[in-house]
């Protein structure tokens, strides 16, 4: 029977464990349908599991179904073990991602699809909790085809319209379906194995609705791999059964594996003190907190080895390569805090045991304490109680710190030697920065004829094996990409640990020169509260310099989506259920990192000096009169025996224009601003102290020399001046409107585009107003005429803010222009553009005298108040007429 490996993932909450178990029961492996809230659900086999009602490691079973036996993978769905499902990704066939019918599409649902599509997964979507009220079939799949990708296709569909649906996911498809009028099952299962197409099933798994069609639908059209018959495997998980004993969780993905069979992670390059070859001694194939032993395992098996001590989640055995690192990193980390008389290095030892297990937790020794990262405060109290459970010690943690990143702006060459007397390397690195969320990306351009491919091989092997730190506070780096240009060897004195070295010091000699950017980390978030608390809440977000989506309005609750500095957002959740007082629900999950907007006050604060870390040092040992000498980073250039071949230009000088972009334009602030502005600064850095008048310098420069620099000031276009209004921050900043808000955001947005069409017919200016829409999926932006006005919708991944900003100066060259918005950050940032500040409150003001204006105009026009001279005719016609009326 061919095998097929499905995981289970979902949101918290969304009944992922309850459809696994429905799964199971309907499947007939288990008799018994037990219940995530009663405690005995088959896959919640852990008590601490059973205790708090979420999954916290990855279990399997086995299902089998008449025509293949699936392995079901259940994985964590809270966000702070997410890293533990992600590893699960690797081994997939395919996934079924679970939604609640009653949410919909949540922040960590777009997190799981953004590692799905990274790792090329097919999803089945089976959409959870349809018999709670609220749900809305339609809704929620145009919710799915909005937010996740368009393939997502009803399959309960009749026959004939299931294909028309499929059919446009690809041109080939529509083709031949607008030849034949139907499409082939062999050609949905590419579909969707191909990531083009996404079955959605409804139901709810508590109650058994249309679990048996989500079977079907699994079993008919899941994509099915082919195996080579050579032996392969992917290790993703570390556990210990409860007799202590180290269990090394893994899918064959080719061959077959047999019990004592010598299993090995030897690749070429690699380094001797790394590679292992250990014994299978014990084949299991668990279902549950239950397994069967057996002698051996076929592709497409997923099963635990014994007898494997040196496994790490992540390696490749047989043809496998080594995973490249996870996606979702922790972003905080801790000091460990041992009781009183327990020995430090032997509670290091323990907790070494649980990193093999969860390589993301990095524990580490520092300046005699032990440190350990997490992804939030539920991963701490679990592993608080995991390590008194298991090695019956009691430890506490440390407040929080944040884990920074560092990264660079622009290329460097980096050079390391390593020469003490009877060794020798040289290696030339390429240090360029890469996409942000890309990691450390490892090539090779040496020709084979200069270095041969074994060193280069060990070369990449070095860089790839350790945590590189950053020279600005000694923090990991990351986005960039480290090329090799060259490298030398010695034929009789290198040996493999000197490239090591030599790799090393390269990389650090590079940064020491490199243009070092500082990055921390940011959340994703989704804040639920109540639509009178929302104002405060946009507030705070924007002083934290964050970024909120639209509102969204569910009845008498409103949903704030966006991203903020992990940093700023701090204990933010507790804030908010204070002064919500406790109907606020704040959720955050990992959303990558950016650079840091208080980069100096923390590099200051980090105190790291790279040229004093010795573990890490840039320099280099050169030979010289039969012994080693160390060589400053900064003369390595000057010494190395190789020529980089690689000439990096130096920073351009800045154009004209960008340098005009800097310079102060026409001031155009009101009096009373300036004076608020003046007041903040004074307060921040003490009374302004006015400099007494001193007569000019005599000029060095004769009169011509003066005149030839003299500048002409560019004169403004005398036209139309131009209004931008910030919709949203307007709209939530009106009362009115953000009470028509509450109900419809669009007609709340018509609302104020109705007024802003006769403001400007009444102040003949130009109105733009420009709406948020960068969180919409593919979305190109777009600019349309209602009525008088231009409306804008900026584009993905562009605020409104930003257009405003880009808009400003733009414009602001030619013409005058006013901008109506309450963003502080933006507001000082158009000041330095020329153009006019008008707050929320001010500009209401203004709107108003201008509608009264409005009013009384039309009052007047209909008002029949006539002219002298219409009054003077209107008399002379009315006597004429009595005159030539004839008497009674």
């Amino acid at each position: 029977m061919r095998k097929l490996t499905a995981g289970i993932l979902a949101h918290v909450d969304a009944g992922k464990t309850t459809l696994s178990e429905a799964l199971l029961y309907r499947g007939g492996s288990i008799r018994k349908l037990g219940r995530v809230d009663h405690g005995d659900a088959f896959l919640d086999t852990d008590a601490m599991e059973r205790q708090r009602g979420i999954t916290i490691f990855s279990k399997q079973a086995v299902l089998p179904l008449e025509t293949v036996e699936v392995t079901l993978l259940d994985t964590p769905g809270h966000v702070d073990f997410s890293a533990e499902a992600e590893r699960v990704l690797r081994v997939l066939d395919c996934a079924v991602l679970v939604v609640s019918g009653a949410d919909g599409v949540q922040a960590h649902t777009r997190t799981l699809w953004r590692l799905l599509e990274r790792y090329g997964v097919p999803v089945f979507l089976f959409v959870n909790k349809m018999d709670l009220a609220g749900a809305d079939r339609a809704a929620l799949l145009a919710d799915l085809k909005g937010k996740l990708d368009s393939g997502c296709t009803d399959f309960s569909l009749p026959p004939e319209d299931l294909a028309e649906e499929a059919a446009v996911c690809d041109e080939a498809v529509l083709e031949r379906y607008l030849e034949t009028g139907a499409v082939p099952e062999a050609e949905l299962t590419r579909l969707i194995r191909e990531r083009k197409l996404f079955p959605c099933l409804f139901g709810s798994a508590l109650k058994l609705e249309g679990v048996d069609e989500f079977l079907a639908a699994l079993e008919r059209y899941a994509p099915l791999p082919d195996y080579p018959p050579e032996f392969g495997a992917r290790v993703f998980k570390i556990a210990r059964d409860s007799q202590g004993t180290r269990l090394t969780y893994l899918k064959v993905t080719g061959g077959t594996l047999r019990v004592k069979d010598l299993l090995t992670n030897r690749r070429p390059g690699m380094a001797e003190e790394r590679i292992w070859s250990e014994k299978a001694d014990q084949i299991r194939i668990y279902s549950g907190a239950k397994f069967r032993s057996v002698e051996e395992a076929p592709a497409g098996a997923v099963a635990a080895v014994t007898g494997l001590s040196r496994t790490r989640p992540g390696d490749g055995l047989g043809f496998e390569d080594a995973w490249a690192g996870p996606v979702l990193e922790p972003v905080l980390a801790y000091r460990v805090i041992l009781e009183d008389g327990t020995d430090p290095h032997t509670a290091l030892g323990r907790l070494r045991q649980l990193e093999e297990e969860d390589p993301q937790l990095h524990i580490v020794w520092s300046d005699g304490e032990i440190r350990v990262q997490l992804m939030g405060e539920v991963q701490l109290e679990v592993l608080q109680r995991l390590v008194r459970e298991r090695f019956g010690m009691e430890v506490s943690f440390g407040s929080g710190s944040i884990r920074y990143r560092e990264t660079i702006a622009a290329p460097a060459v980096g050079i390391g030697h390593f020469e003490p007397l009877r060794h020798y390397a040289e290696v030339h690195l390429l240090l360029e920065p890469g996409a942000p969320g890309s990691g450390l990306v490892f090539a090779s351009a040496c020709p084979t004829d200069v270095l041969d491919l074994n060193w280069q091989r060990l070369i990449l092997t070095h860089l790839a094996e350790k945590e590189h730190l950053g020279v600005l506070t000694g923090s990991p780096i990351t986005d960039m990409k480290i090329t090799l240009l060259t490298g030398r060897a010695h034929e009789k004195h290198t040996e493999g640990g000197d490239f090591r070295q030599a790799t090393y010091r390269a990389v650090r000699q590079g940064l020491m020169q490199a243009e070092s950017v500082l990055l921390e980390p940011w959340y994703d978030f989704r804040l639920e509260l109540p639509s009178s608390q929302a104002g405060r809440a946009i507030s705070d977000i924007q002083r934290m310099n964050g970024e909120t989506a639209p509102p969204e309005t569910a009845g008498e609750e409103t949903v704030l989506t966006g991203s903020a500095p992990v940093a700023a957002m701090g204990d933010y959740a507790r804030e908010a259920a204070a002064y919500t007082r406790g109907l606020g629900r704040l959720s955050c999950f990992p959303g990558g990192y950016r650079p840091c907007g208080e980069a100096e006050a923390v590099i200051a604060s980090a105190g790291y000096d790279p040229e004093r870390d010795v573990e890490n040092t840039p320099d280099s040992v050169f030979c010289a009169h039969g012994g080693g000498y160390a060589v400053p980073w900064h003369e390595v250039p000057a010494c190395a025996h190789l020529d980089s071949g690689v000439r990096l230009d130096p920073p351009k000088e800045r154009t004209e224009e960008v340098q005009r972009a800097r310079q102060s334009m026409d001031y155009a602030g009101t009096i009373e601003q300036d004076k608020e502005l003046q007041a903040i600064f004074e307060r921040t850095y003490g009374p302004v102290k006015r400099r007494a008048f001193l007569p000019p310098k005599e000029s060095r420069r004769t009169p011509a020399a003066e005149q030839a620099e003299r500048r002409t000031v560019p004169e403004r276009d005398s036209g139309p001046e131009y209004l931008l209004v910030d919709g949203y921050n307007i709209i939530f900043a009106w009362d009115e409107l953000k009470d028509l808000a509450r109900d419809n955001l669009d007609a709340a947005r018509k609302h104020l585009c109705d007024l802003l069409c006769n403001y400007q017919g009444y102040q003949k200016c130009r109105v733009i107003a420009v709406f948020d829409a960068y969180k919409v999926k593919g979305g190109l932006g777009s600019v349309e005429k209602y009525h008088n006005i231009h409306v804008v919708y900026t584009k993905e991944a562009e605020t409104a803010d930003a257009y405003i900003e880009r808009a400003t100066y733009e414009i602001g060259r030619k013409h005058r222009v006013k901008v109506a918005t309450s963003d502080g950050p933006e507001q000082l940032i158009i000041l330095g553009h020329g153009a006019l500040r008008l707050s929320a409150s001010s500009f209401r003001e203004e709107m108003e005298r201008v509608q009264g204006q409005i009013a009384a105009a039309l009052g007047r026009n209909n008002q029949k108040i006539r002219t002298g001279a219409v009054r003077s005719a209107m008399e002379r016609a009315q006597n004429a007429g009595k005159k030539e009326e004839p008497p009674c």
